[in-house]
């Protein structure tokens, strides 16, 4: 639903900092977006801040129009010495509880293991920085505090694991399997 997604994520934005800007008790704002933000140049490297925007479908445009939101508020309305801080951060691949949409990995082999099915893998080979809810939300409090404490902190954050600590959606799926049994099994579905 586009027009939805647009309204969500763009007017949603604007409502959310007007309200901001409308108040004086906001001190730190944080709009936490996505790492689909970026003009997808598939590279097989990670993107870094200061990457184009411009998210490709209406979900990740959305959330591309919505950083672009909150940097002309920033601009616009919070530049003031105490004016509220303002960052946004863009995380991705994030799994662990209470995630339970089609087409998320994850969610996909719990409900295939629960009805004794194969797990269909789009894609096997692709490497995501897949991590787990808490660690980005750890990440989204530290930076609310550390630019409540001291605004220079503000600006924009990606957050993700390490190089090293990334694995393919393959692999993720055979931990799930080696976990779940020897009944467990997925099949490449790009095939």
């Amino acid at each position: 639903n586009p027009a939805y997604t647009y309204e969500t994520n763009v007017m949603g934005t604007v409502n959310i900092l007007e309200c901001v800007r409308l108040t004086d008790c906001v001190k730190s704002f944080l709009n936490v977006t996505t790492d689909k933000v970026y003009l997808n140049k598939e590279w097989p490297w990670g993107y870094r801040e200061n990457e184009e925007l411009n998210g490709y479908d209406p979900y990740s445009n959305s959330k591309s129009c919505s950083e672009l939101v909150t940097y002309s508020y920033r601009n616009s309305f919070f530049t003031e010495e105490n004016s509220p801080a303002i960052s946004t951060a863009r995380s991705g691949n994030v799994i662990g509880g209470g995630d339970f949409a089609n087409d998320r990995i994850i969610p996909d082999c719990v409900r295939a293991m629960a009805a004794k099915k194969t797990i269909g893998v789009r894609n096997p080979y692709s490497t995501r920085p897949y991590q787990h809810v808490l660690e980005p939300l750890a990440v989204y409090l530290t930076i609310a505090q550390k630019q409540y404490e001291n605004p220079s902190y503000q600006g924009y954050y990606n957050v993700g694991p390490d190089d090293c600590d990334c694995v393919t959606t393959g692999e993720l799926v055979d931990l799930f399997c080696s976990c779940w049994g020897e009944d467990a099994r997925w099949e490449n579905q790009a095939e």
